[in-house]
């Protein structure tokens, strides 16, 4: 056991102590508050808090501390928002990029749409903290109220007939989507009387659909969009609208716009009410799904599909040529050679989205050394009580 004072704290959330002459991080804890821990190499475990610091608060969830999920629900409104900007702050910094970062919009809504639950024979829930050790859980409070309680419950319940597995669930506009993924080889015709029993509208299998009572759809902008299986959505519809709102008034005026990593739209549904539209992706399900909604969303400027690999083959300045602006929304390892590509073109305006600090830092630096001015840059908080944040900045020439 030892005593010692939290002076800092981690970009993974977790408090820094100097101890013996080495960092130490320990999860839990917020700067100021003296401490007993644990020390086993650089990792502090927390015994007693015995001066706590005015930031903390009193977390809302009964399984904070135990489960891996959340790392940051002990942490007061004001001091959270500080953190989530800092990381920002940080790793623009470290580009070395200056530019004043907006405050943190909060778009956590009324919850996640999206989880993933473990399913194993003591019960379904998440991983606990710093461990491979499943926490079961009956409920977990930063879901949608779709998904609080009945989750864990399905997780269950489909445990019992296919065995261990990880099972996602999305709450749409026309009932829960759930996939399950394991290493057994089950028939997937079994699950039909428990997917209808559950009120299921769609079940999938390790990627093969089992049931669709009705195509989970969810809605962007103006338009329907059937959800492909195992379809990436942001976290939060409540983000999606914010980021959405701030990639519209990064596009205004803009007439022509490429869409780059379209996913199934949320960004080239909206443009397009007001834009011609290029939607391009490497998700060819997704790149259908979208053009599926087009075609049945009436007062849409024309929006042209593209199935294409954007890390291996970028759109060059070329073919860059006939838009005004550019949005991009890449998986977390950025978008490194596309973002080559836009600083060799003479595309006037580039809205970038990204749930990475680190990596968006990257393509910024790119892009800003090829001519660009990062004009804006707005944290988005909905990954709620996480080390992660979302963000949007807007590039001019």
């Amino acid at each position: 056991m030892v005593r010692t004072t939290i002076t800092a704290l981690g970009q993974r959330g977790e408090g820094i102590a100097e101890v013996g002459g080495q960092r130490v991080y320990v999860p839990f804890t917020l700067p100021g508050e003296a401490v007993e821990i644990s020390v086993e190499g650089e990792r502090g475990a927390l015994l007693s808090i015995l001066s706590p610091s005015p930031d903390r608060i009193d977390p809302f969830c009964p399984y904070f501390g135990t489960c891996g999920g959340c790392a940051l629900q002990h942490v007061a409104p004001t001091a959270y928002a500080a953190f989530k900007h800092g990381l920002l702050v940080t790793a623009l910094s470290h580009a070395g990029i200056d530019v004043a970062v907006g405050e943190l919009v909060d778009a956590r809504g009324n919850g996640r749409r999206r989880v993933t639950l473990h399913a194993r024979a003591a019960g379904a829930g998440y991983m606990r903290a710093r461990s491979h050790d499943l926490l079961a859980i009956e409920a977990c409070p930063i879901l949608v109220p779709a998904l609080q309680k009945t989750a864990p419950q399905i997780a269950r319940a489909l445990h019992a007939a296919v065995g261990d597995s990880d099972i996602g669930f999305t709450a749409t506009a026309t009932g829960l989507d759930v996939t399950v993924r394991n290493g057994r080889k089950l028939k997937p015709q079994k699950l039909v009387p428990m997917a209808q029993n559950l009120k299921l509208a769609r079940l999938a299998l390790n990627g093969e659909l089992v049931l669709q009572a009705q195509p989970p759809s969810v809605r962007m902008g103006k338009a329907l969009i059937e959800l492909p299986i195992g379809s990436f959505l942001q976290a939060t519809e409540a983000a999606e609208e914010v980021l959405a709102s701030l990639v519209l008034a990064g596009l205004k005026g803009a007439k022509n716009v490429a869409d780059l990593f379209c996913g199934v739209g949320p960004f080239a549904l909206r443009i397009a009410e007001s834009a011609r539209v290029l939607a391009a992706d490497s998700d060819k399900p997704a790149v259908a799904a979208l053009a599926n909604a087009v075609k049945h969303t009436m007062g849409l400027k024309p929006v042209t599909t593209l199935s294409r690999d954007l890390f291996r083959d970028p759109l060059a300045p070329a073919e860059l040529a006939p838009f005004d602006a550019v949005v991009f929304d890449p998986p977390r390892p950025g978008a490194e050679a596309q973002a080559r590509e836009l600083a060799r073109s003479k595309i006037k305006t580039v809205v970038a989205i990204s749930c990475e600090p680190r990596t968006f830092a990257r393509d910024a630096a790119i892009l800003t050394a090829g001519g660009y001015r990062l004009q804006s840059v707005t944290p988005v908080d909905q990954f709620a009580y996480s080390t992660h944040v979302e963000l949007v900045g807007v590039f001019r020439r």
